[in-house]
């Protein structure tokens, strides 16, 4: 079966960085959204990228941007690959020539094959749970949400850790898993124990 992929996001530290790539992480997440704990400015997010090696993805989080500010952080940091967290249109993401992906902020009610309908261009969709504001609560959902047969790259997020991953790959089978609390010692501090702990339990997962 397909291997799932493994993104570590909200990271701060060169040392986060180190122990995310050394332990397998597929693509790191750089928080430009400067309400979150976690969020990194151009210059720190340009030195933490420049630590990456060649094929682990750098991925550029973002909730409702001015397009200024996106195109000053794309200036700066080599991202591959842009995450949107907010209210964007398709038009909004599609409209700096950059793969993206568009999280959708999962809750009773929520119909993701028509939200995934008005993103037909994003490269995937990233489900997370339903928080006040924006920006990951650790939390959880009802990963019973997500329509069989979702016919998109899925990337779970929302709560995850070592102890539980497994059981969502399992029953959820995404394209990949996105984890930041879960692998933390204090918000925006990563445990790089953690971290190896969390990519063993996906690597488990896939047997």
């Amino acid at each position: 079966m397909s291997r799932t992929r493994i993104k570590i996001c909200g990271l701060t530290r060169p040392e986060d960085v180190r122990a995310a790539v050394e332990a397998g992480a597929d693509a790191i997440g750089f928080v430009f959204y400067p309400p979150s704990p976690r969020a990194v400015d151009t210059e720190r997010a340009a030195a933490l990228a420049a630590l990456l090696p060649p094929f682990v993805t750098a991925v550029g989080l973002f909730v409702n941007p001015a397009p200024a500010h996106v195109a000053d952080v794309l200036a700066r940091v080599p991202l591959q690959l842009l995450q949107f967290h907010g209210d964007e249109s398709e038009a909004d993401c599609a409209r700096y020539g950059r793969p993206w992906i568009k999280a959708a902020r999962m809750r009773p009610g929520v119909d993701l094959l028509e939200f995934a309908s008005c993103h037909p261009r994003a490269s995937g969709i990233l489900v997370d749970a339903f928080v006040d504001g924006y920006g990951g609560g650790g939390r959880t959902f009802d990963w019973s949400l997500i329509p069989a047969g979702f016919g998109r790259p899925l990337v779970l997020s929302g709560g995850l850790d070592a102890d539980n991953v497994g059981e969502a790959i399992r029953r959820v089978r995404p394209w990949a898993v996105d984890v930041s609390s879960g692998v933390e010692s204090a918000k925006g501090i990563k445990d790089a124990a953690k971290i190896a702990a969390f990519i063993a339990g996906v690597r488990d997962a896939d047997g």
